[in-house]
């Protein structure tokens, strides 16, 4: 299973992921890229793997005893939508880390080999170099980074003036703050984020996902409470001086307490605490209700490139909710009491990634 892909100066292989060392080496090589990001490592996908039971596997190019390009891929299960390699999965970044494209291209290739080996229909590489001979996306979704200011005042000031009216009205509203990650603060989170996702017609996401990064990564929770009870609640990693809330939602009550525009607020308060200098807002789907909230709050869209490919015969997966395929399960879903959508949710979701 480990034997090379190709024969040349450079050799692909398949990553031996149950390796420490190997593990090790793989770290060092994503901290030392500067396009390397939290999910290119290898700890994120043994996190998802443990949190989902999707399983963690890569492609490696060395030169000698070095390391010159790393593809982290999730081999991806869904009764639903199909067998799939992502890179990466349950992640919004990824994709093919090299020094150069020739071998950004080996790799490409040497993944379409496992793609079928691996009888999976396609594979997605959500950023990265991208092979030109794939299909490629530019305008399916954007990402929203920003500098942190260096003081509260000036954060306010960054945000334009409708927003910040918004963010003051939360500041003053009868709301607590709460941050950690023992059970309290994961139980609040999932709540909030389960009615969340279920309202806007997703399932959630398994409990366990969430229990593996705080484990494996460096992440927190940052719960918003109204007289006591969690009404906005986002999980947030932190990689490279720069926090990513990742997994975040409000109540139905958020919107009248503008919760989630104190818990972004908040956030930005901590990370800068923390020692970060840069707020990373995630991807939206371009001209969604998320993408125009990002621009409310003065953060910049920057398109995003994703590529994928499909084994010749297979059908191409389609996970983007916005397909027409998917809305009349979309409006059913949303409609499901909510018990009910948290008991059957994680089963469908681990094909999400």
């Amino acid at each position: 299973m480990n034997a090379p892909f190709a024969h040349s100066v450079e050799t692909v292989r398949l990553a031996t992921l149950d390796d420490p060392a190997e593990c090790r080496q793989l770290e060092d090589f994503v901290a030392a890229h500067p396009e390397g990001t939290i999910f290119h490592r290898p700890v994120w996908l043994a996190a998802i793997e443990q949190g989902t039971g999707q399983r963690a596997v890569g492609l490696i190019v060395e030169r000698g005893d070095c390391i010159s390009g790393w593809l982290p891929l999730t081999e991806l299960h869904s009764p639903i939508f199909g067998r799939a390699l992502v890179s990466s999965g349950f992640a919004v970044g990824g994709g093919i880390l090299a020094h150069s494209k020739a071998t950004a291209l080996q790799l490409a290739a040497a993944a379409e080999e496992l793609a079928v080996r691996y009888t999976c229909g396609s594979i997605e590489l959500r950023g990265g170099i991208l092979p030109w001979n794939w299909s490629i996306r530019r305008d399916s979704h954007c990402g929203f980074v920003s500098d942190l200011a260096v003081e509260d005042e000036a954060q306010l000031l960054a945000i334009p003036r409708k927003q910040r009216a918004e963010v003051r009205k939360g500041l003053n509203s009868d709301l607590t703050v709460h941050i950690g990650t023992d059970t309290n603060d994961q139980a609040a989170h999932y709540a909030v984020y389960a009615e969340s996702v279920r309202n806007l017609g997703t399932p959630v996401f398994p409990r366990t996902l969430f229990e593996a990064v705080l484990e494996h990564l460096d992440a927190d929770i940052l719960t918003i409470r109204h007289a006591g009870v969690a009404v906005a609640s986002v999980l947030s990693l932190y990689h490279r001086g720069t926090v990513l809330p990742y997994w975040g939602g409000g109540t139905h009550a958020a919107r009248a307490l503008r919760a989630n525009d104190r818990m972004y607020f908040e956030l930005m308060r901590h990370a800068r605490q923390r020692g970060c200098t840069r707020f990373d807002f995630g991807r939206s789907k371009t001209g969604s209700g998320a993408y125009h909230f990002k621009r409310n709050w003065g953060f910049t869209p920057d398109p995003l490139a994703y590529a994928s490919w499909t084994v010749p015969g297979a059908r191409c997966r389609d996970v983007d909710p916005t397909s027409p395929r998917h809305a009349a399960r979309i409006a059913a879903w949303k409609r499901l009491p909510l018990p009910l959508a948290n008991l059957i949710g994680p089963y469908l979701a681990r094909g999400l990634g």
